[in-house]
């Protein structure tokens, strides 16, 4: 498999080299980003890390995953403060953010090399991890075949397979499965996907069931920026706040619609939007006027919005804080077909929650918040509508929907624990030699 990958990886570059070249050269991004992802200058930054100390390596493929790690790396630190913590990420965005939130635990940040043999063959060799931990997902054939090569134990945490991926393993299961051999343990989110790892042909006794990271990677006050909230916004306390968090093209439209209708009953309303993709914020902006809303952006020329009845979030890093400012909360990527974001740091901070129909990659915790009266689907902007304005016309059923909410979370969280305990299991198993590195 790994050798017909690479046969087709080379032609590949043969044939659109002038492509790539051209667009390496002319495009400051990917100038610089390049020679990174090639391993140029890694061996002089692992220095700092100096001899002698257990490298564990943690790779988070973008924003979500990075946010799903968080909790997770902080619980090894604790339990091994001697260690030299690397953390890579395959965006920049994502590695902007593990910057941000991560910079106290980790010692090194790098970034995820291109999957080229010679290229893995590279970093693998130089960072010589006594660990690598793979969060969710971001499968490279020859990576993976150079860990399992080089023995290098390989955790993989959060795992999930949503139908559609199910659908496309089992269809190329001949790729895949020996990409998940490649694995010591792969810990699952939930029984399904157990299940699912299981019918790829991957043994019982490797497959862990640990539940979802997401839940404490949501504990309220964990990597949240305290000084956001209404006074930090200039939000007048007798505004109520409808938070749309993670939106997508598509659902904007929508929610301003809705938003439009709702504001001739309740004048105080205020809705705060932020796009999934901040580059779409003029976008997003120019929908807001459409309706004839007033919108201005969080990086204006002020903060205050006095006279704006929509403000964007155009900023990486601060969704998750606001949420427990808002007074209600609608997660994106639902009205759509993307596949849902994460509801639960809305949750966690006791805020109810909406989402439409397409929450295929976070159905477990969408049915278990509709369960627990914490969250409603809504399949629609009509459904959207009539659910918002009975929540802001009665505030008792509202609190009493963000508290199941948060009640919800709380249950299942301690998953980092149960990961640690995994973690542990496998240094244990290094330092007895059993992997004979």
């Amino acid at each position: 498999m790994v050798l017909l990958y690479n046969f087709f990886q080379i032609l590949a570059l043969i044939l659109f080299f002038p492509f790539v070249f051209v667009k390496i050269i002319t495009s400051g991004k990917y100038r610089s980003l390049v020679p990174v992802r090639l391993g140029f200058g890694l061996d002089h930054r692992l220095k700092r890390l100096g001899p002698d100390r257990p490298r564990i390596w943690v790779h988070a493929l973008s924003v979500g995953e990075v946010s799903s790690a968080q909790s997770l790396v902080r619980s090894i630190r604790a339990a091994y403060p001697g260690a030299a913590l690397i953390f890579s990420a395959t965006t920049l965005t994502g590695m902007k953010l593990a910057a941000q939130s991560l910079s106290r635990e980790v010692d090194l940040f790098i970034h995820f090399p291109l999957d080229f043999f010679i290229t893995t063959n590279r970093f693998l060799t130089q960072v010589d991890p006594d660990l690598f931990i793979l969060v969710e997902t971001d499968f490279w054939p020859n990576f993976m075949h150079t860990l399992k090569r080089k023995k290098i134990p390989a955790l993989l945490v959060n795992g999930r397979i949503s139908t559609r991926s199910h659908d496309r393993y089992q269809r190329f299961r001949f790729f895949f499965a020996p990409l998940f051999s490649c694995f010591r343990f792969l810990s699952m989110q939930t029984a399904i996907d157990a299940e699912r790892m299981r019918g790829l042909g991957i043994p019982a006794e490797r497959i862990k069931t640990l539940g979802n990271l997401k839940y404490d990677a949501v504990l309220p006050g964990r990597g949240t920026n305290d000084a956001l909230n209404r006074a930090a916004l200039d939000i007048d306390e007798k505004k109520t706040i409808w938070l749309a968090g993670s939106t997508h093209a598509g659902e904007e439209e929508i929610i301003f619609q809705v938003f439009s209708r709702l504001g001739r009953r309740f004048p105080a309303l205020l809705l705060i939007i932020a796009p999934r993709h901040i580059e779409r914020t003029p976008e997003v902006l120019a929908a807001a006027k459409r309706q004839g809303l007033t919108a201005r952006c969080r990086t204006g020329d002020a903060a205050d919005i006095d006279g704006a009845t929509v403000l964007i979030l155009d900023t990486i890093g601060e969704l998750a804080s606001l949420y427990r400012s808002c007074d209600l909360a609608f997660v994106g990527g639902s009205l759509v077909a993307a596949g849902g974001h994460n509801p639960l740091e809305p949750a966690a901070h006791g805020r109810p929650v909406l989402f439409g129909p397409h929450m295929e990659d976070f159905q477990e915790i969408a049915r278990d918040l509709v369960q627990c009266g914490g969250g409603r689907i809504c399949r629609d902007g009509n459904a959207l509508f009539y659910q918002v304005e009975q929540w802001l016309a009665d505030p008792r059923a509202r609190k009493r929907a963000g508290a199941n909410a948060a009640a919800m979370v709380a249950e299942q969280q301690g998953v980092s624990e149960r990961h640690l305990q995994l973690i542990k299991e496998l240094l244990v198993a290094e330092d007895q030699g059993e992997s004979k590195r």
